[in-house]
């Protein structure tokens, strides 16, 4: 019996910037949620985990699954979440167990940004996330990370989407020819 590897379909490379800008929107929009909840003090509180969990799974699961695999921060930037094998949306479960380890990496993240006055070392606390998006830099084929390969998921471009990162370099080369002018 021969085994044979069929290569994956050949999907649009995504750059790695994006997919960071991508996470960085998403990441914000939960910790800004989150924070709201937050005391006068330093730190990070119970509540504040609990909901920044659930924000993030509502955001980045919930609108995922409904909104033809892209959240707010892959609309903005034209990205998609697809399945390696099939090319379709990813089902809940798959996307439960992708953004359950993203999530972690932004919620260490988050604890992180909210210690860092108090304790320079939180920092270290972005270590888990950095190792877990590393993979993709370092994958030349798929370019997928540590919770792409788990889940077996990919970010492919999409064509329906805002563009943001596009405006915004048509923006600041407008805004560069005005200056020189």
């Amino acid at each position: 019996m021969n085994i044979k590897h069929i290569p994956p379909p050949n999907y649009p490379r995504v750059e790695f910037g994006r997919r960071i800008m991508a996470f960085g929107i998403d990441f914000l929009i939960v910790w800004l949620v989150s924070s709201l909840l937050g005391s006068s003090g330093l730190g990070i509180h119970f509540l504040q985990i609990l909901v920044f969990a659930i924000a993030w799974l509502v955001l980045r699961v919930v609108v995922v699954y409904n909104n033809q695999g892209q959240s707010l921060g892959q609309y903005a930037l034209d990205l998609r979440v697809l399945e390696v094998e099939g090319g379709r949306v990813p089902g809940l479960q798959a996307l439960v167990k992708r953004e359950a380890i993203i999530g972690l990496g932004g919620l260490l993240l988050a604890v992180a940004l909210s210690n860092i006055i108090r304790n320079p070392t939180a920092i270290l606390l972005i270590l888990p996330l950095a190792i877990d998006c590393g993979t993709a830099a370092s994958d030349s084929q798929l370019r997928q990370a540590l919770h792409d390969r788990y889940a077996k998921t990919i970010i492919v471009s999409a064509s329906r989407g805002y563009s943001l990162d596009i405006k915004v370099k048509r923006m600041l080369e407008t805004l560069q020819r005005n200056v020189r002018r």
